[in-house]
């Protein structure tokens, strides 16, 4: 592709690539893309080589690679081109053997979730991964089961199919990967993307369990830094998450008036 004299501003880099232009400003900070010019007036300019090596960021980044991963791959001084579109092809490759896999599964899930099945706890442990506690459910039923959002949350996820809880897992790493990157960022907990962050996170309780309040939100935020197991899998994401998050879920509440 080719852009203008001076070449592309990180508006149009936005536009052409389809992310954020605080992605953007991200990569530059940590040194994943940098460009490779600069107006009078100081503001990025992209040439066409950052372009391609956005284009390889982002392929990388679609197949689960870290940024630090990421960063490796692309500034291995004894990688060439050529040794990227090989690499390329052999991880596209896996990707495609392991999606078939997971439309097996799926079709696997619809016909059970057509017979009314519940998952079995092999299914719980292949889902939610090795530390999974069928206690936990015990545990939580005892402290909430009397509450309305407790017999909410058993309604819906009743008739949840594997497929519903895939989708689950994938819309709860990608918000927590966005909270990563906005503390990655700088961004305060209590200014407008943290709140926005944190309401995502009640409205995604709110669609898939049950109706989140304000209040219950608040109490859920207690739990993330009150309860080791909870502070312990967030910090897993992002080391301080649970208290950024914590933070970010309050001054969002107290936002909304709650």
């Amino acid at each position: 592709m080719s852009g203008g004299t001076d070449g592309y501003s990180v508006g149009d880099v936005a536009r052409i690539a389809k992310v954020t232009v605080r992605t953007l400003h991200h990569y530059d900070q940590i040194g994943l893309l940098s460009p490779g010019g600069r107006t009078a007036a100081g503001y990025r300019l992209y040439q066409d080589r950052d372009l391609d090596r956005l284009q390889q960021i982002l392929f990388y980044r679609a197949l689960g690679f870290s940024l630090d991963e990421v960063a490796a791959i692309l500034d291995d001084p004894q990688s060439r081109p050529r040794d990227h579109l090989r690499r390329q092809h052999a991880l596209l490759k896996e990707q495609i053997r392991k999606l078939e896999e997971l439309a097996e599964a799926v079709e696997h899930a619809m016909e059970a979730e057509k017979m009314g099945i519940q998952l079995t706890a092999e299914e719980k442990f292949e889902l939610f991964g090795p530390d999974y506690d069928e206690a936990w459910e015990q545990e939580a039923e005892q402290r909430w089961g009397d509450t309305d959002a407790w017999k909410q949350s058993q309604q819906r996820t009743g008739s949840y199919s594997k497929e519903d809880w895939q989708r689950i897992q994938i819309e709860t790493a990608a918000l927590n990967e966005r909270i990563a990157a906005a503390m990655a960022a700088g961004e305060a907990p209590d200014g407008e993307a943290g709140m926005d962050l944190a309401e995502q996170h009640r409205q995604h309780i709110c669609e898939n369990f049950y109706d989140c309040t304000y209040e219950i939100h608040r109490g859920i935020a207690s739990l993330y830094v009150g309860d080791p197991r909870f502070t312990a899998n967030l910090d897993k994401v992002a080391p301080g998450m649970a208290q950024w998050l914590h933070d970010a879920m309050l001054a969002n509440a107290t936002r909304a008036g709650h």
